[in-house]
């Protein structure tokens, strides 16, 4: 990490807060030993009381990526659960992706469902919000994944959500003015307000309240990190899936997406200078998954070349129903941050703080 993240602190020694962050307070919590194993226990005894008589006792959001895709084993294979996968197209899929998800659900025996987002209202979504100036333009896709899945575990009484996230890829996090909180019902709102054309009447919204309280601690809908509680070694697990089930590799992580390969390849480095595999490469670095030698070598070569970079702009511009000129002209817009628009900043700051009180968050700051 570097001072494209303006918020960045160094110490005497020259080390940041993100590495000071995980290393006092990450790691010392963070147990992939016998206490992990225990946690787990516990965690697959709770999803199998709570799925007893169901036809499956957890969802598994799945997006095609190797998060979702090796969490989707280990829950099958490893701990012995009857997941359904939950799958969110919101028009960007690649046809690896497809693939992927495919060969994991046929591969382990289960069952699939996806839920299709209204197309017309997601492309005004993600219009506004290139005409907003703002640099996260993928909060709507993201927003749409967390939303119907909580929808869907509300409508079905499912009260295990399994999520790929995890410390062992993810534990140095991106900064809040690279990536604003994707769930922030009420910046969206005010972005589509001021810019959009297409009334949102199918779109799925949800709030941090909502997912934050009322769904865990009045519902009783849990959002579970399996992940965390055994050694996850990004270079296994994606050899693993390859050999096993014939998945294939993304260049780069999230890439699972057309739409977040825009968006983390050439939007962000291109407009406003943050290229996000630093924070991805520091997770590796910390977690000893990669050297800085290593990530340093890579991050002199640019995230995409010329030629893909050329054939992405076309396919995003086709898919959004504009020309390259104007897909390439919000470039040129002036630059905003989430500060500028109706946001929720304060209610965010105030949940993280109770709980890394709590030790209910062990992830490094935003």
């Amino acid at each position: 990490m570097d001072t494209t993240d303006s918020m960045i602190v160094f110490d005497e020694k020259g080390v940041c807060d993100h590495c000071n962050t995980f290393y006092q307070h990450t790691l010392p919590n963070w147990h992939t030993d016998k206490r992990g194993e225990d946690e787990l226990e516990r965690m697959v005894d709770l999803i199998r009381a709570e799925g007893r008589g169901k036809d499956f006792d957890c969802i598994i959001g799945m997006s095609g990526g190797i998060d979702s895709s090796y969490l989707t084993y280990v829950a099958k294979e490893k701990l012995g659960l009857r997941p359904l996968v939950f799958h969110v197209d919101a028009g960007w899929n690649s046809q690896i992706a497809v693939n992927n998800i495919e060969r994991l659900v046929d591969g382990l025996g289960l069952d699939l469902f996806t839920e299709v987002i209204d197309w017309e209202e997601m492309k005004d979504l993600q219009l506004a919000f290139f005409k907003s100036g703002v640099p996260h333009i993928d909060a709507p896709q993201d927003h749409a994944f967390f939303a119907t899945m909580y929808k869907f575990a509300r409508q079905h009484h499912v009260k295990c959500i399994l999520t790929g996230a995890n410390l062992s890829t993810e534990c140095i996090r991106n900064p809040i003015e690279w990536m604003y909180y994707q769930s922030d019902s009420r910046q969206l709102r005010d972005i589509h307000r001021q810019f959009g054309t297409v009334p949102l009447k199918h779109f799925p919204f949800t709030a941090i309240f909502w997912h934050k309280v009322w769904l865990p601690y009045v519902k009783g809908i849990k959002v579970l990190r399996p992940l965390n509680c055994l050694p996850y070694i990004k270079n296994d697990a994606r050899q693993l899936l390859m050999d096993r089930f014939g998945w294939q590799p993304y260049p780069q992580k999230h890439f699972e997406s057309r739409f977040t390969k825009f968006y983390e390849s050439y939007w962000l480095p291109k407009r406003f200078g943050y290229d996000v595999r630093r924070v991805q490469y520091s997770s590796l670095i910390v977690t000893n998954q990669m050297t800085r030698q290593e990530a340093l070598l890579q991050l002199e070569q640019p995230t995409c070349d010329e030629v893909t970079i050329h054939q992405e702009l076309e396919f995003v511009a086709n898919k959004l129903g504009i020309s390259v000129d104007e897909l390439n002209g919000y470039m040129l817009l002036p630059q905003k941050t989430y500060k500028d628009y109706k946001n929720q900043r304060q209610l965010y700051d105030l949940g993280a703080r109770v709980m890394h009180a709590l030790g209910m968050e062990l992830g490094g700051k935003r």
